[in-house]
């Protein structure tokens, strides 16, 4: 079922860039002739922005499409938005459009978990996890779009499962440089709670799991231990160079010990547990950063930059309640593995990703 989104516009735009680091920075702004009532920051000249963008949030997913960023969440009343910025770090506050709204009365009415907008086959789909009311009811679903505006309604096209057809969550899609389709995400090895673990499967076209699920990762370190049950979730798939990495989450989600982790697979053989090497904790707390998690990654305006996007906690000890939604650039090493760093505290200056669009507000003096 979809349902009216809301529209807003923006006012007038410059180009800034930016040259990134997060412990030292040099930048270069707008490029514009300085005029009367034009100061150095409404020039954009050293242009920044604070985290949290988004002050109440979990599980980001964004996504870049044709210049655009596409932010999509769960929204109140059993709903999915998508939000349309061209600005990234403003993403909390774009154009608005609830672009699915669950029925009542099914297993998938409730409960609306970590939607994520995929763009596959040349057509739009979203990925969510959904129940009744009852947590062990949760599966995975998928939504198809019906334009190729991502904030158009959608349609639901059914439940996304492998044979066994357990308890499932935060399903994601991993797309081979050959166009094949692979399923991942977060589930129960039987019909109980014990611990979450990570598992794929192949795909024959977006909306179909095609074959047996395959574990590549559960909880087996002490940074994945943190909280009962155990949790493996959130897999996000970065690529490089033709390495397949899977960034996820660990511990419990309602823990300050929350924290990102990396399996990485550099033989291409994606169905083979062998193939995946664990690394981690590879991006975990700070203060004011608490239970850092639930990623997705983006680029930059200008395609230079990466980002991760990712929710946490200012305040320990606050659990679900606390999350809102921050992001920072992040680089690369020598063999093609990412290196986030440590998470950027709340309040400290962050420059704008490259290549951002920043506005001109002339002064009260300006001619």
């Amino acid at each position: 079922m979809a349902c009216a989104g809301l529209r807003r516009t923006s006012g007038a735009w410059c180009v800034a860039v930016v040259v990134l680091s997060i412990s030292a920075v040099a930048m270069v702004g707008c490029s514009v002739s300085t005029s009367k009532g034009l100061g150095e920051a409404e020039m954009g000249i050293g242009q920044m922005f604070t985290n949290p963008v988004v002050e109440r949030g979990a599980d980001p997913w964004v996504i870049r499409w044709n210049g655009v960023y596409y932010y999509c969440r769960s929204g109140a009343n059993d709903t999915i938005e998508v939000v349309r910025s061209e600005r990234l770090h403003e993403i909390g506050s774009g154009d608005v459009a609830c672009v699915w709204r669950a029925p009542e009365g099914t297993l998938y009415s409730r409960e609306l978990w970590a939607p994520e907008l995929h763009y596959l086959r040349g057509k739009w789909y979203i990925y969510v996890a959904a129940d009744d009311g009852d947590n062990h009811n949760h599966r995975m679903y998928v939504l198809e779009g019906t334009t190729q505006d991502p904030q158009d309604p959608f349609e639901f096209r059914g439940k996304i499962c492998s044979p066994d057809d357990h308890w499932a969550i935060d399903g994601t899609v991993l797309e081979m440089d050959d166009g094949r389709l692979y399923f991942i995400w977060s589930g129960w090895s039987g019909d109980q709670n014990i611990s979450q673990e990570l598992y794929i499967a192949p795909m024959s076209d977006p909306c179909t799991i095609s074959g047996e699920r395959v574990m590549i990762s559960r909880p087996t370190e002490p940074w994945e231990r943190i909280g009962n049950p155990w949790v493996n979730e959130g897999p996000a798939v970065l690529k490089r160079n033709g390495i397949t990495h899977i960034i996820y989450s660990a511990s419990g989600s309602w823990t300050d010990d929350y924290c990102l982790g990396r399996l990485t697979c550099r033989d291409g053989n994606v169905m083979n547990p062998a193939s995946w090497e664990k690394v981690g904790p590879v991006f975990s707390k700070v203060p004011t950063s608490y239970g850092p998690g639930h990623c997705s990654f983006t680029k930059s305006p200008d395609g230079l930059q990466d980002w991760i996007v990712y929710h946490a906690c200012e305040v320990s000890g606050s659990g679900w309640a606390g999350r809102s939604v921050r992001m920072q650039p992040f680089a690369w090493d020598d063999a093609d593995c990412p290196v986030f760093g440590e998470p950027v505290r709340v309040g400290e200056p962050i420059p704008l990703p490259s290549g951002t669009e920043c506005r001109l507000t002339p002064s009260s003096d300006a001619y």
